[in-house]
């Protein structure tokens, strides 16, 4: 890879859950090569607490993150990103803001670890396969030649790499 930091956005509805696990996971998995970002279109204010467990219990960094609107990252001055991946089916179904520097995007819709019933190690099960998904897929992208690599081809691998296992049908519940 380059010497070159590539800026990379997670969007989910109300980051609290999947763009912030996959922030963590990016920013310890992409070894200094992007800065990571996460945001919501209708964000909850919060983090949810079984993120920052799983993120704790598996050794990424939790500090400093925090649910906020995407609308931090479409105004002047904001990073322009080079990279925008919807994280949840919603958010991907969205009219999203226009993005400073005209990043590459693609959809990596994850069932919603937040959404799930029951105790609460059935809850943290959830949020475990969702980090598994998200850290499977961060791999991937973190393996592309992404200096050499031209823009029809990157779009169709970033594309492929969202239908790769744990991927939603598109069927998920507004949250």
């Amino acid at each position: 890879m380059s010497d070159r930091v590539y800026n990379v956005l997670f969007l989910c509805t109300g980051n609290s859950a999947r763009s912030i696990l996959a922030e963590a996971i990016l920013r310890k998995d992409g070894r200094g090569n992007f800065r990571v970002f996460s945001a919501g279109s209708q964000p909850k204010g919060a983090v949810n607490p079984f993120a920052i467990r799983v993120l704790q219990t598996l050794d990424y960094p939790s500090e400093d993150l925090r649910s906020k609107s995407w609308q931090e990252f479409a105004v002047p001055g904001a990073p322009a990103m080079d990279f925008v991946f919807t994280v949840c089916d919603n958010a991907a179904g969205e009219s999203c803001p226009v993005w400073p520097g005209q990043p590459m995007s693609a959809h990596w819709g994850i069932q919603d670890p937040a959404e799930v019933s029951g105790t609460d190690i059935e809850k943290e099960a959830a949020f475990v396969a969702a980090f598994r998904y998200l850290k499977n897929r961060i791999a991937l992208f973190t393996s592309l030649p992404l200096r050499s690599i031209d823009r029809l081809a990157l779009g169709t691998k970033l594309r492929e790499i969202g239908r790769i296992a744990g991927a939603t049908s598109g069927e998920e519940k507004a949250s």
